[in-house]
C-alpha cells in the first residue's frame, strides 16, 4: 500500500524554505505551501544578489526551516546539499534534473549527514508509471518488443532526455535485468543501421510551454503497447514536493526518492 498524497502522520505544521523562489517552480511550491494547514512558508531565497520582496539569504533560510525544497540547477542543488550537510540540517527535497555523475555523487555524500529526497519527478502518476513500465519490460522480452521512450517539454528546458525519461528508462532496464547505460540509445542521425536487439531508445521534443509529456512504447511486429502520462499543471510537482518535505522532516540521514515517500518500494 502507498500513503495517500498529503496524508502523512505529522500533526504539526512544518517550516519549509523555498530555494529558487523567483523561478516558476519556486513560485508554484510557495503557493502550495501557503495553501496548506500542515506547512508554513518559513523563508524564500534565490541566487546571491537576487532582488525580490521577502527574499532572505541562504543562511537565514536554512536557520528558519525544517526542510528546504529546491527546484533550481544541478550546480546550485549540490552547493545547497553541501551547505546543509555542514550544518547538519535542515532536510532537503531536490527536484533539479540533468545532474552529472559527479553531482549525483556529491548529493549522495551530503546525504550521509542529512536526509535528502532527490527525485526526477514528484508526480504520483509518474511514479506509478515507473512500476508499470518495470513490470511490462520484465514480461515483454527484448527479442520481440522494442522499447522507446518519448518525452516533450517546454522550450526553456536545458537538459535532455528529461530526468523523468531517464527514470522510466531505468525502470525498463531494471525490469529486464540490464544496465541502462549498456542499452540506452539517446540519439539517432544519419545512417544508423538497424536497431539493436534490447536497445532502449529515447526521443525528445522541445517547444512552446509543454509542461511534461512522457510515454513508453513496447513495439513488436504484430502489436504496440504504449503507456503514457501527461502533466497539466506545474502545481502537480509542487504538491508532490511538499508531500515529500513533510515525509522527510525528522528522517535520519540518507538519500531517498519519491518511491520511498509513497511507500512503493518493496
Amino acid at each position: 500500500m502507498f500513503a495517500c498524497l498529503g496524508e502523512f502522520p505529522l500533526t504539526n505544521p512544518i517550516d519549509i524554505a523555498v530555494a529558487g523562489a523567483l523561478g516558476r517552480m519556486g513560485q508554484a511550491v510557495a503557493a502550495v505551501i501557503e495553501s496548506r494547514d500542515d506547512a508554513r512558508l518559513a523563508a524564500r531565497f534565490d541566487r546571491p544578489g537576487a532582488v525580490g520582496e521577502g527574499l532572505v539569504d541562504v543562511d537565514a533560510a536554512l536557520a528558519a526551516a525544517q526542510v528546504v525544497i529546491d527546484f533550481t540547477t544541478p550546480a546550485a542543488s549540490v552547493a545547497l546539499a553541501q551547505a546543509v550537510a555542514v550544518r547538519g540540517g535542515p532536510a532537503l527535497v531536490i527536484g533539479s534534473t540533468g545532474c552529472s555523475d559527479e553531482q549525483l555523487a556529491a548529493i549522495a555524500q551530503a546525504a550521509k549527514s542529512v536526509a535528502i529526497v532527490h527525485a526526477g519527478n514528484y508526480s504520483l502518476g509518474v511514479n506509478m508509471l515507473m512500476g508499470l513500465v518495470a513490470k511490462a519490460a520484465q514480461a515483454l522480452g527484448p527479442e520481440a518488443y522494442d522499447i522507446e521512450i518519448f518525452e516533450a517539454h517546454h522550450k526553456r528546458k536545458v537538459d535532455a532526455p528529461s530526468g523523468t525519461a531517464l527514470m522510466l528508462g531505468q525502470a525498463a532496464a531494471e525490469g529486464r535485468g540490464v544496465k541502462l547505460d549498456d542499452v540506452a540509445q539517446r540519439g539517432r542521425d544519419g545512417i544508423t543501421g538497424p536497431r539493436r536487439v534490447g536497445d532502449i531508445g529515447f526521443s525528445v521534443m522541445r517547444g512552446g510551454d509543454i509542461i511534461g509529456e512522457h510515454s513508453v512504447t513496447f513495439a513488436a511486429e504484430d502489436e504496440i503497447l504504449t503507456i503514457s502520462h501527461s502533466a497539466r499543471d506545474r502545481g502537480l510537482f509542487a504538491r508532490g514536493a511538499v508531500v515529500a518535505a513533510r515525509w522527510v522532516a525528522g528522517k535520519p540521514p540518507g538519500l531517498y526518492d519519491m518511491q520511498d515517500v509513497l511507500g512503493l518500494k518493496a
